[in-house]
This record gives structure tokens, C-alpha cells and sequence, in this order.
């Protein structure tokens, strides 16, 4: 970066986090002035070789399956009575780059979102700043001019097949610089050559290859490819906080995020995976909890609490006693653990949604670093044809310093892209595995049913939320067919084979906002949770410090009567337990657990009946969407 308001291009060193500081944060770039000198070497040389009369693809040929075809010194049509009336000035090579723009921007759909337009400038100018594409300096500088302006192409979203290159995106792009196309200025949508106007610009005519460089490439893919990264990163982090705040909610157990543990199979994302969730998780008094500690909910009653700070309470608790002649073989486990069950299963593991999390959300992790790796080494390259080596030593041909290639093939980003697509429902669906734990009173360790007291019987709580989830998660799994597997040839079959990135790397980026929603989901339900958990603990253990055994006694649905056998060891136990709940402190979740909690909560309270709740799905979507959790 040139300052904290510009960042310079040279074509080598451009990174995501400049690309998206132009694209998403108004910056604007400068254009390094040695690597200008090297554009214009490229350009004297094209110049040149057409004086010489030098055949040169897309110079003083046709494009694709004209390139047979080459240019004649003027016009066939000019010879017939009344010439050619709509002709553009300037010669037949510059009206062939002109004509190259002007009819190649035909997408359809919807215009694309000014970050992505943003983004597809600073790519363009920064690959034909490498100096192999043949364009002049004037022009790269009405590019970056036109960037810096504020000026945004309208550019709609479907028409690229990803090779040649984004063809027709891209020549969206570039029909504001000749005065054409419409452009987005101010807030105002409008004719390209108004907005130029507006903005003290002027267009340019296009020189030799220019059309070609400016419209051959993979800049569409790549801006949508990069941005979706960029919003994914962030979302690899939230949905590792979800799973965090479920495992608190549930006093789960961490024994499978051990480091001892993942470097028995050492993944990048695994490993990376675990030891977040650790981290996130330090300071939890719900983790490991022994078993006999976590009462289960039971519904309200009004006898459920003796004393007032109590009575406001929206549940009751409860265990089951496990009496003496059940406990065969299961010794050494009662010498660790009391005999009560409530809440928290007696088995040594959690679900896989829980227990699975680092292999689930580290693959997704590592699909996501194999596709930054493509996006970066593309950021810089020139995808571009034919390709212009001004500089190679002794060339007996034209063809030795001008290239035909395949740069603008997608497939490199396409592939990766698709990798990431299919990753996206992955991570999206053990989120809302998790959801629906939560609110299932079969599956949620002693959680009320939907997260909600409910004694009338009249509350849903939060039932629906995970429908919602579970919308999204098939629709994301039906969008995740790779679109890099079906080639349709175009061209006149002169490009028999192309890659589909564009719609590739699109379909990742749309797909996005819907992941942020379900975990957005998964947090706001869990927290729901986290607060039932504690609430139920922390009142437990107030009783227990209050030296209420009986009062415990009497949460326990299976007590034995005075005259039973087993009565004096009951109680003997019971006041074991109660004595265990008064000895530990506060029972809450891990430190950045709890931060996170508080932010939702600052925004959404605790729902202790049922309430209207699109305002509150709607504010956690936001509050995801606006990265409010770190």
C-alpha cells in the first residue's frame, strides 16, 4: 500500500486484503510508474510490429473462429455508392477493438453489487500492469481514473462461461471508457457517458489489442472468487464460536479438541479447528462438569421453589437416583461420580455434531486455504491473449514474441471454487445439526423442549427456528452442483471447451449470506440454551448452598420412601450432592463464549415466553453480517 487511502499496483504484489480494502472499503490505487514504463515498452513494441505489417492475432485478425480472417487497409463496404454511413472513426484496427466491447457486453440479470465491480477494475489493472498485454499507459491510467472516481459499470451478473475469459462481464466493464453501457455514479444509475462526464472524465478510443486486453480474462470470477473468501473467513471463525456456545450449552465434553488427540491426524484445518474452539472455550465451569451436577429441566410449578429469589424462575429441576442394586459392574464409575443422572448422559462421548466439529470444520477450513491459494497466485497473473514478450532474446517470428495461450482459462479457479461450494452446505448442515440438538428434549441433555418453559402448553419457543435451518441448508446442498463439470462449447466450437468458473465462483459468493444466516441461527439458539443451562445449574447450586438437602432430595423423581431399605443411603447421597453443587463457584461459559453472549444479548434478550421473533432472527443475521463478533 501507497497510504491509508491508496493502494499501488504493480501486478505482482496485489493481496486479498487490498483487493477488498479498493473493493469494500473505498479505496482507491495509483499505478506504479517503473512497471508504466514496462506497459508502455509492451505497447511501442505491438505498434511496431503492426507498421511492419506483421500478422497478429486480435490486431490485425479476427477473434475466435474469425481469426483466419485478416484486416485490409480499409473497409470492403467503403467502395459502394454511399460508403458505410454508421462506420466509426479511426481505422479498421481500432474499429475492431471497438467492436470487440460493443458487442460482447450482453449479460443478463441483475447488476452486480458495486464491490464486486470494484474489485474486477483493481484485478484488470493490475494484470495489465505486468506489461505482457499490449495496452498503452493512457489507457491503464483512464481505467485506474475511472475506479477512482467512484464510477461503477453496470455490470449484470450471467453471461461468462469463464473462457475466454469473462468475455462478456468484462466488456460490461470496459463500454464506460469508450462512453457507453450505463455506470452507477452517486447513488444514481445512468448512461456511461453521462457518468463519465459527471465525473470530469472523457472516453478514450481504443488502440491495437486493447478490446482484447480489457475484456480477456478471468476478472469476474476472480473479484466474485476473492470476496466470497474474504466473507467466508469470517464465517469459519463464527461458526467455530457457534459450535462453542452449543458445547457450553450442552456441559459438554473437550476431551475430542485435545491437541494430543489431532496431532494423531494432523489436517492444517483440524488442528487449526481445535485449537480455536479451545481457546474460545478457556474459563468454562460447564465443559467437563462431572455428570451428577447437571440437573435436567422440569416443567414449573408453583410449588417448584421455596424461597423468593427462586420463585421467579421460569423451570424446576430435577435428577433420577440410581439406587444401589442397578450399579453392578459400574463401580469404579460411582466411586468418581455420584449416583444421579439429570441432564448430562452418562457416556464418555458427545454427538458427532458436537464431537466432530474440528474434522467437519476443519475440512471446510481446508477447502477455503486451497482456494486463497489459486486466488492468490491468479490475483497476480496474466490471463489475457495472445500474450507480448517484447523482451525475448532473438526471435526469428512474430510468434516468438506474441504468444496464443490459454491464460483466460477458468478452470484453476473454477475447480477450487467448486471445492469451496460443496464445502459450504458441509458447514452449514452440522450448524444446524446442532440447532436442531438443542431444541430436541430427546437429544438435549435435559434442556426444556424448544428452549422454552411451556407449562400452559401454549409456547412454541424456538421450534421453527430450525425449520428455517433446515430450508436453508437444503437449499444450499441443491446449489451445490459443480458448474465446472459441464462445459458447453462456444465459439463456433473455436473454444470447444471452457470452465464455468464465473458461475462457479458467483454461486460461492450468493451462497455466502445464506451460511452466515444458519449459524447466525445456531448462535441465537444456542445462547437460548447457554442461558437455560446455567440458570438451571446456578439455581441448584444456590440450594445446595443454602444447605438444603431436602430440598434436593425432593427434586429427585425416584426417591425412596422413609420406610424403604435403601432411604438412609439415599439421603447419605444426597447430601453428598448437595454438598458437591454448594463447593463449586458460579457455573458460566468460556470467556470469549461469554463475550459473544453478551453481544447478542445487548441486542436480544432472553426469551422466557413466546414473543414475535423476526425482529430478533432478523437483528443476529445482522449482527453476523456485520461481523459484530470479533
Amino acid at each position: 500500500m501507497v497510504g491509508k487511502t491508496t493502494v499501488l499496483l504493480d501486478g505482482s504484489s496485489l493481496t486479498r486484503e487490498q483487493l477488498v480494502a479498493v473493493a469494500r472499503h473505498g479505496m482507491g490505487v495509483e499505478l506504479d510508474a517503473r512497471q508504466l514504463q514496462r506497459v508502455q515498452r509492451a505497447a511501442d513494441f505491438l505498434a511496431d510490429k503492426v507498421s511492419c505489417g506483421e500478422p497478429t492475432y486480435g490486431v490485425t485478425t479476427g477473434f475466435g473462429s474469425n481469426a483466419d480472417k485478416l484486416l485490409g487497409a480499409h473497409r470492403l463496404r467503403d467502395e459502394l455508392p454511399g460508403g458505410h454511413p454508421d462506420k466509426p472513426e479511426g481505422t479498421l484496427l481500432e474499429e475492431l477493438q471497438h467492436n470487440l466491447i460493443i458487442t460482447h457486453a450482453v449479460c443478463v440479470g441483475k447488476p452486480f453489487a458495486a464491490d464486486v465491480v470494484r474489485a474486477m477494475l483493481v484485478i484488470r489493472i493490475n494484470t495489465l500492469m505486468r506489461g505482457h498485454s499490449g495496452v498503452r499507459v493512457k489507457t491503464l491510467q483512464a481505467l485506474a481514473a475511472l475506479l477512482n472516481s467512484g464510477i461503477v459499470p453496470v455490470v449484470p451478473e450471467k453471461g461468462s462461461v469463464g473462457a475466454s475469459g469473462d468475455l462478456a462481464p468484462l466488456s460490461h466493464l470496459a463500454i464506460v471508457l469508450l462512453g457507453g453501457g450505463e455506470a452507477f455514479y452517486q447513488g444514481c444509475r445512468m448512461p456511461g457517458a453521462e457518468a463519465l462526464k459527471l465525473a470530469g472524465l472523457e472516453p478514450i478510443r481504443l488502440s491495437f489489442k486493447e478490446g482484447l486486453a480489457l475484456n480477456n480474462g478471468t476478472a469476474q470470477m476472480l473479484a466474485t472468487a476473492a470476496l466470497a473468501l474474504h466473507s467466508l473467513q469470517y464465517l469459519l471463525d463464527t461458526a467455530d464460536l457457534a459450535a462453542a456456545m452449543t458445547l457450553d450449552a450442552f456441559a459438554g465434553r473437550s476431551g475430542a479438541l485435545r491437541p494430543e488427540v489431532h496431532a494423531l491426524r494432523p489436517h492444517p484445518g483440524q488442528v487449526g479447528t481445535a485449537a480455536h474452539v479451545r481457546e474460545l472455550l478457556d474459563g468454562s465451569t460447564l465443559v467437563d462438569i462431572p455428570y451428577h451436577l447437571v440437573p435436567r429441566f422440569k416443567s414449573w410449578t408453583a410449588e417448584a421453589w421455596s424461597e423468593p429469589e427462586d420463585q421467579a424462575l421460569s423451570f424446576d429441576i430435577g435428577w433420577d437416583w440410581v439406587p444401589a442394586n442397578q450399579r453392578h459392574g459400574r463401580e469404579a464409575f460411582y466411586a468418581r461420580f455420584l449416583p444421579f443422572k439429570g441432564g448430562k448422559k452418562h457416556q464418555p462421548q458427545d454427538a458427532y455434531c458436537l464431537r466432530c466439529m474440528p474434522q467437519v470444520h476443519g475440512a471446510v477450513r481446508d477447502a477455503w486455504a486451497q482456494a486463497c491459494r489459486v486466488i492468490d497466485i491468479e490475483l497476480n497473473a496474466v490471463t489475457d491473449n495472445p500474450l507480448i514478450f517484447p523482451d525475448a532474446e532473438e526471435p526469428r517470428f512474430i510468434e516468438d514474441q506474441v504468444i496464443s495461450a490459454g491464460h483466460f482459462h477458468g478452470m484453476p479457479l473454477a475447480l477450487a471454487m467448486s471445492y469451496v461450494k460443496a464445502a459450504i452446505p458441509v458447514l452449514a448442515s452440522i450448524s444446524e445439526r446442532r440447532l436442531n440438538k438443542l431444541v430436541d428434549p430427546a437429544t438435549n441433555d435435559g434442556l426444556p423442549a424448544f428452549l422454552t418453559g411451556n407449562e400452559d402448553g401454549t409456547d412454541s419457543g424456538f421450534m421453527i427456528v430450525q425449520y428455517t435451518a433446515a430450508a436453508l441448508v437444503n437449499d444450499l446442498a441443491t446449489r451445490a452442483h459443480p458448474a465446472s463439470v459441464y462445459s458447453v462449447p462456444t465459439s463456433a466450437n473455436a473454444e470447444d471447451h471452457v470452465s464455468m468458473g464465473a458461475n462457479e465462483a458467483r454461486h460461492v459468493l450468493d451462497m455466502i449470506d445464506d451460511l452466515g444466516h444458519v449459524i447466525a441461527l445456531e448462535l441465537y439458539t444456542a445462547a437460548q440454551a447457554l442461558d437455560f443451562r446455567q440458570a438451571m445449574l446456578n439455581a441448584a447450586r444456590r440450594v445446595a448452598a443454602r444447605g438444603d438437602w431436602k430440598t434436593i432430595a425432593g427434586k429427585v423423581s425416584n426417591a425412596p420412601r422413609e420406610d424403604h431399605p435403601h432411604h438412609a443411603q439415599f439421603i447419605e447421597e444426597v447430601k453428598r450432592l448437595t454438598a458437591a453443587l454448594a463447593d463449586v463457584g458460579d457455573f458460566h461459559a468460556g470467556e470469549a463464549v461469554r463475550d459473544a453472549h453478551d453481544v447478542l444479548r445487548q441486542q436480544i434478550g432472553f426469551m422466557a415466553r413466546d414473543r414475535a421473533m423476526d425482529a430478533d432472527v432478523r437483528t443476529v443475521c445482522e449482527l453476523v453480517r456485520d461481523r459484530a463478533f470479533g
